[in-house]
């Protein structure tokens, strides 16, 4: 009976369970003297976890009381049981040995022993104290900051040659935050309030990290797991004048509580084979830090601290994975993996600077994302073709008020130098409701519908006319093309007052700067009404750039990073397929140029179905630039138009993805996604 309840997922409330055609005796169970029985589906997502029985030795039918009762502990019991499957637990695979599961942040596959960090005094462990001297502690504090300070130069140098610039800004953020004078004079205030220095710094660097973990941008949410590293920074510190060294006798699988860039950097590459971490993010600064560095890292592993330490471990950064006791028919099939996946990325590296041309000679245009700094060597070394998505945010949301001018202009300078004779798509400040800024608060029922984007700029037009007038200026006499993109358009009026303003911006700089060329000014095209306006609205703008993330979850009514329907979020969903069909069909009917700059870019089945409904320009993350030319040589864009084409018939995102993924396996080239040859 209770294997009925599991399967047909309802209750089963009887007044004599032996009476019912489904009952089975197991005389070994001695359960045949209860009579009353009420069973109720343990379900999350439905999914059945398992089933919650009640007996009674009297034969009687359970009130609907009772039964609710029961519904509704089942219902919250199924949320605690699902939480601790999701954060890892041990799953019973392979011959029933252990496997832990977690978040794959690093693809990779790491065999070795481990390495356990040593416990250190937590900030979230300080508790409230007063400051016996308020002046010592102040004193105190500083020198902790400047210490904090010395480290960071010393590993963002140790590192430069390794690393680009975007994996790098982990290092300038915590720079910046530390000469903040915002930072400072909070962290200061406190002690004069009567706080010791570790009570203030507690009190001021969670204020600072709650900001963002409010946000419900995923990677700007997990900006505060950053300034929490940087608090921890600062507590060793007041406790310690000298840098924490790690030396390794050999290579070695690191298993620490938390991820971080410090840790990731203080360690050196040679000694280091992967990282399992008992909490983290994967937009965590220490997670791009470890893609960047090429680590396999698995975070989120609940009980990595069972893992035993006198044998070597598998990791496995694919599928989330970790083999504490792998089997020797595993260790083979993973060093099998290990040669596959290091000579895969000996062909990508290749040919990195390799113009990204099909079989059949069509040449696909390939960009790279950018949101504090453009690294010059990644977009020489991988022969980019431009930057088609430049994030102007990041910039205001790491200041303690807008931006100046001035501020702006030197800023997005760099930049255009840095793209050397390549085209810029700079997007206009994209902030609001989610992602709120730290001295304008925006507090929102609904961020994601709501003052955010183009909305917000419109709403204050001189935060807009300052920042394309700073935009304008940077692009004097450069050979890079200056080109603007304006987020959140969903109407026709939000494009007009936009246009109006950019039209002003221009006419007072030319005034200045007769020099200056007037850059081309596209869209974002995130919200589904704009697909429709494409028609009517073609003659007013240059290009469109598609932001696949957004789209999806307003095409499906999904927010993203909401648990309770994050699995309803599918970027292969048959109507994303055919929405964005539609977007490159009217876009080439109206003559505009039309590039995807969302996560379907740089995601080797996501890019198969774009080339073959007909976009050539992509813009992806600097990590997957050369992975996703090379995959791009190895297509015939015939064939990619009859994959598109098919797919566009399928009814379920499953069927979508069996389409793009048997693909890759009849064409051999698996090996783009994860090792494991055919």
């Amino acid at each position: 009976m209770v294997g009925l309840v599991y399967r047909t997922a309802e209750p089963l409330n009887l007044a004599r369970a032996s009476a019912h055609p489904e009952y089975k005796f197991f005389p070994q169970l001695g359960e045949q003297i209860y009579q009353a029985f009420l069973a109720t589906p343990i379900v999350y997502r439905k999914r059945v976890l398992g089933v919650m029985v009640i007996q009674q030795q009297a034969p009687r039918q359970f009130s609907e009381q009772e039964e609710s009762f029961l519904v509704t502990l089942a219902a919250q019991l199924a949320v605690l049981i699902a939480s601790e499957q999701n954060q890892g637990k041990w799953l019973l695979q392979h011959k029933r040995r252990p496997v832990l599961s977690g978040i794959a942040a690093s693809n990779g596959i790491a065999i070795g022993p481990i390495w356990r960090e040593s416990e250190e005094h937590s900030l979230s462990e300080v508790l409230p104290a007063s400051a016996v001297d308020p002046e010592k502690d102040k004193e105190w504090l500083l020198l902790a900051i400047e210490s904090a300070l010395k480290e960071f130069r010393r590993l963002r140098k140790q590192l430069d040659s390794d690393l680009n610039k975007d994996a790098l800004a982990i290092f300038d953020l915590f720079t910046h935050l530390l000469n903040d004078p915002k930072l400072r004079s909070d962290l200061l205030g406190q002690i004069e309030k009567g706080d010791s220095a570790e009570w203030a710094l507690r009190q001021v660097i969670e204020r600072f990290s709650n900001h963002f973990a409010r946000m419900s941008d995923l990677y700007l949410q997990q900006r505060a797991q950053d300034v929490r590293e940087l608090g921890q920074r600062l507590l060793y510190f007041l406790h310690n004048s000298q840098a924490q060294q790690i030396k390794l006798a050999e290579p070695m699988i690191l298993v620490v509580n938390e991820m971080t860039t410090t840790l990731l950097a203080s360690v050196p590459r040679d000694k280091l084979l992967g990282i399992v971490s008992l909490q983290g993010g994967v937009n965590s600064h220490a997670a791009i830090l470890s893609r960047a560095l090429g680590i396999p890292a698995v975070l989120g592993v609940q009980i990595a601290q069972d893992i035993p330490s006198d044998r070597a471990v598998v990791l496995d950064g694919y599928n989330g994975e970790v083999m504490p006791s792998p089997t020797a028919g595993q260790r083979k099939y993973y060093r099998k993996l290990l040669n596959e996946e290091l000579e895969m990325r000996t062909k990508v590296e290749s040919t990195a600077t390799e113009p990204a041309v099909t079989k059949d000679g069509a040449n696909i245009q390939v960009m790279m994302n950018a949101g504090l700094e453009v690294d010059e060597n990644v977009a020489l070394s991988q022969a980019v073709d431009g930057i088609g998505l430049y994030r102007t945010e990041v910039s205001f949301l790491l200041k303690q008020s807008f931006p100046s001018e001035d501020e702006q202009f030197y800023h997005y300078r760099q930049v255009l130098v840095r793209a050397r004779s390549k085209p810029v798509v700079m997007r206009t400040l994209d902030v609001g409701g989610d992602k709120s800024l730290p001295y304008f608060p925006m507090e929102e029922e609904n961020p994601f519908l709501g003052w955010r984007g183009i909305r917000f700029t419109l709403d204050h037009p001189d935060i807009f006319l300052i920042q394309i007038r700073a935009m304008l200026r940077a692009s004097v006499g450069l050979s890079s093309k200056l080109k603007i993109l304006l987020p959140m358009i969903s109407c026709a009026k939000e494009l007009d007052a936009s246009l109006r303003l950019f039209e002003q911006a221009y006419a007072e700089i030319s005034a200045t700067f007769p020099q200056v060329k007037k850059p081309e000014v596209g869209i974002m095209l995130e919200v589904p009404s704009t697909i429709y306006l494409l028609p009517v609205i073609a003659d007013k703008i240059d290009f469109v750039s598609v932001g696949t993330n957004d789209l999806t979850q307003y095409l499906l009514a999904v927010d993203r990073n909401n648990a309770q329907v994050s699995e309803l979020y599918e970027v292969m969903h048959p109507a994303v397929i055919m929405a964005l069909k539609d977007i490159q069909t009217r876009c080439r009917q109206a003559n505009l140029e039309v590039s995807v700059c969302g996560e379907l870019a740089g995601d080797p089945l996501g890019v198969l179905l774009l080339l073959g409904l007909g976009f050539d320009q992509l813009s992806m993350n600097s990590a997957n630039v050369a992975r996703i030319k090379h995959l791009i040589r190895q297509t015939n864009l015939q064939d990619l138009e009859e994959l598109a084409q098919l797919a566009l018939t399928k009814a379920y995102a499953e069927d979508v993805q069996s389409l793009t993924q048997n693909y890759l396996k009849q064409q051999k080239l698996t090996g783009y996604v994860k090792p494991g040859k055919e």
